[in-house]
């Protein structure tokens, strides 16, 4: 069986047919590739925004569901949409811990018609989006962005410009970005210009304490505006091309994925229910994922 499919019921490929894919992938030069989509007929014309969830998917959650469906359903960004759920995989010589990458394509993918439900089931004016699984070489996120825009139908055309991509990421990770020394050897933010001229981040405010009040983390924004990271390389203009969002409110539970698994080892159903959507859950357990500890 192939893994791409083009399927909006619920259809998982195995992990045989995930492992082969992902097998053909590493063992090639390619730097992006999608290995699966969800309902994306194939005479859907191409994205004009594509928002990107890349994440370890180790496994998927709530707040992964929460992430995708609010920017879908609220970032008043150009049609049609695209989301595409992104794993990287620049350890595939190693084995994955705790669940293997192929498994994480699946739960990727169970991830996909839970966020299909969630979206079919609220007012809309549009249609909702296809979603594509997809892997990549890359660790970084302005390399991962060129790999994506060069890969079709990313890729731009005469007829057609390259979809803006819209990251879904947390504050958490927009310090990784801006940090000078995942740069080497100018240590300058010199090489994620083509990300910030070009695309967005949509960037979730975190709410643990070591990342400060929601004012101190638009102030890391504003300061980004008003020039105090152009030392860096950094440029004012960036700050248009990141929004800040709300994420959990407070008073709710945080839900992370180490949780989910202490979980699954503590044979707390009632809680896990409460912390990964419908599909994730049932692939869960029907793989018996996570049981054993890391």
């Amino acid at each position: 069986m192939d893994a791409k499919s083009t399927s909006s019921s619920m259809h998982i490929p195995s992990s045989a047919s995930f492992r082969t894919a992902l097998s053909a992938f590493t063992s090639s030069p390619a730097r992006f590739k999608v290995l699966h989509s969800v309902n994306g007929p194939t005479n859907s014309p191409p994205p004009r925004t594509l928002y990107v969830l890349d994440s370890s998917f180790n496994p998927p959650t709530l707040a992964h569901l929460r992430i995708a469906t609010s920017a879908i359903t609220e970032d008043k960004a150009i049609e049609p949409k695209k989301l595409l759920l992104l794993l990287a995989t620049q350890n595939a010589d190693k084995a994955p811990k705790p669940a293997s990458f192929e498994h994480r394509l699946g739960l990727m993918t169970a991830l996909a018609h839970d966020i299909l439900s969630h979206l079919t089931s609220v007012p809309s004016k549009s249609p909702a989006p296809a979603i594509d699984i997809g892997v990549t070489t890359q660790p970084y996120f302005h390399d991962k962005a060129s790999a994506i825009s060069s890969f079709p139908p990313f890729a731009a055309s005469d007829s057609t410009p390259s979809p803006t991509q819209v990251h879904l990421i947390g504050f958490d990770t927009l310090i990784r970005i801006f940090d000078p020394k995942y740069y080497p050897p100018s240590h300058t933010l010199d090489p994620i210009a083509p990300l910030l001229n070009q695309h967005r981040l949509r960037v979730t405010y975190r709410t643990d304490s070591e990342w400060g009040r929601d004012e101190e983390q638009k102030r890391y924004v504003d300061d980004i505006a008003q020039g105090k990271r152009e030392q860096d390389g950094g440029k004012r203009d960036w700050a248009q091309r990141i929004d800040l969002v709300e994420g959990r409110t407070d008073g709710q539970d945080p839900i992370s994925s180490t949780r989910v698994r202490e979980a699954i080892q503590l044979s707390e159903m009632s809680a896990l229910r409460k912390l990964v959507p419908h599909q994730v859950c049932e692939y869960v357990c029907s793989h018996r994922l996570y049981a054993e500890g890391e």
